[in-house]
């Protein structure tokens, strides 16, 4: 056999093995919705002080989608994505609903699952000890989470017990939702949240990403399965309720099943957005008088924007359906260099600390307030006696990169920064990538400069990984990103 016919055969070879995106692959989809809404008053999560939630103002749902590509009957790759209306995903709550599929689907490869936060501080506590809660007339976090884990997981199989071939597009538009919500001021100092309307403003810190990339899937006959939409921006517009809502994507979901089919699943993902939210910081008075004029409450309004993107893409992309489309997904545990503490913000986190115990020991109804600050500090205090053994800790975290087609979906656990996604995006290979936060429970990863201006979200007490760990996520994540579009040897 002369070379070049060794050369073809070889190819053939490991094209078979690595099962490279040339060589195709039918794409089979599944879908499914779990309500995970309580029936019994349920502390709510986002917010220091502890909120029971009496009334359900919408739904909290989990929503997947499953993925696999087959060549015959030959499995190549498999993802399974769920979007749950909470704040985060404990590690605890990945790792129970990975061994509850396991028990219904004992082979499958359970670290394809990933689940994300849409963050709404709406939605019920799933970590325990995080506040103190009363013992009765609310549902327990431990019991809660069972009912989430039972729910969530019985979802995921049904999404992938109902896959069949379908086809995938991908498409962009922009909507004008999310707005940085740290204001930098003349000292350069900054306050997340601080006024704009006074003459030591001087800007807001950061780039505002406002993409709406939406994945949709079909089913062969063309009927619309699922759609993902991705938007930068933590759904807490009513954070400060004390009620179970979904936030700004209840509404989305409702206005895109009634375009699109009433069965469609709506998966919501928060991009990379730790320091933007949909709270207005300026022109203020215009944006009010243009919502009441429309006759639409803010969430109304959030959803407007988004549902319009939405549309506006479905109406390009809807004729650019990929039954073929590679899916490659690389799971990868990796260790980022955690943000040291300093003795003083030992020293300050050790007071808060010892106040808020003698506060709680003093007035017991202050608990409640108490409590969760006291937790929040303790974490501060205890990363700073472990510096004292451990000189360059580390914090291990989970990232999934999934090639669909052209596009690539990349998770982190954090509420990652937004200049670090624009970063992710501006290096990737795919011609469209969505960046996915809150895989995971979602501590901050500031910037450098918004660490240098200071205040809650770029603090130390804040943030478990600082700048260095950001950008070294980054160049992971985008390594990990060309991989998928390596050529085999």
């Amino acid at each position: 056999m002369d070379n070049t016919r060794i050369l073809i055969v070889s190819c053939l070879l490991v094209c078979g093995m690595t099962a490279w995106p040339a060589c195709g692959g039918q794409l089979h989809v599944g879908a499914a919705s779990a309500d995970i809404t309580p029936s019994e008053p349920v502390a709510v999560s986002g917010q220091f002080g502890l909120r029971i939630a009496r009334k359900i103002e919408s739904p909290v749902t989990a929503n997947v989608i499953a993925l696999e590509s087959r060549q015959g009957d030959r499995s190549i790759d498999i993802a399974i994505m769920v979007s749950c209306d909470v704040v985060y995903i404990p590690d605890k709550i990945l790792s129970l609903v990975r061994q509850t599929v396991r028990r219904s689907l004992p082979k499958f490869d359970t670290s394809k699952i990933f689940l994300n936060g849409t963050h709404t501080h709406t939605g019920p506590v799933l970590l325990v000890d995080k506040y103190k809660i009363p013992a009765k007339g609310v549902i327990s976090v431990e019991k809660y989470r069972e009912i989430f884990v039972a729910r969530v997981s019985k979802a995921i199989v049904d999404a992938w017990g109902a896959r069949k071939p379908g086809r995938v597009s991908w498409g962009q538009e922009q909507a004008a939702v999310a707005c940085n919500r740290r204001a930098v001021y003349a000292d350069g100092s900054a306050r997340m949240y601080g006024r704009t309307n006074t003459r030591a403003f001087r800007s807001l810190e950061g780039y505002e990403d406002q993409d709406v990339n939406t994945l949709f899937f079909w089913d062969a006959d063309g009927e619309m399965i699922a759609l993902v939409v991705n938007v930068s921006c933590p759904s807490q517009e009513v954070e400060s309720r004390s009620t179970v809502n979904a936030d700004f994507w209840h509404p989305v979901r409702q206005a895109l099943r009634k375009r699109y089919g009433k069965k469609v699943c709506v998966l919501g993902w928060t991009g990379a957005s730790g320091d933007q939210s949909p709270h207005l910081m300026y022109r203020k008075a215009a944006a009010e008088r243009m919502r009441k004029l429309r006759g639409l409450t803010r969430l109304e309004e959030i959803a407007r924007r988004i549902v319009r993107a939405v549309e506006d893409t479905h109406k390009v992309v809807k004729n650019d359906q990929h039954a073929e489309a590679p899916l490659i997904h690389k799971v990868e545990t990796i260790h980022l260099p955690m943000r040291l503490v300093k003795p003083a913000e030992y020293a300050e986190a050790k007071t808060a600390v010892d106040r808020a115990k003698a506060q709680i020991a003093k007035d017991p109804k202050t608990a409640s307030r108490e409590y969760r600050r006291m937790k929040w500090y303790e974490v501060t205090v205890k990363r700073y006696e472990r510096q004292k053994t451990d000189h360059s800790p580390t914090l291990e975290t989970e990232l999934h990169v999934l090639r669909v087609g052209d596009a690539v979906v990349c998770t982190n656990a954090f509420e990652l920064f937004t200049d670090y996604g624009i970063r992710i995006k501006a290096r990737s290979k795919a011609v469209q990538t969505f960046v996915v936060q809150l895989v995971g429970p979602g501590t901050y990863i500031p910037t450098a400069k918004a660490v240098r201006g200071g205040h809650y979200s770029a603090i130390v007490h804040s943030s478990l990984v600082g700048p260095e760990g950001g950008q070294m996520l980054v160049d992971r994540t985008v390594k990990l990103i060309d991989s998928l579009w390596a050529k085999p040897k």
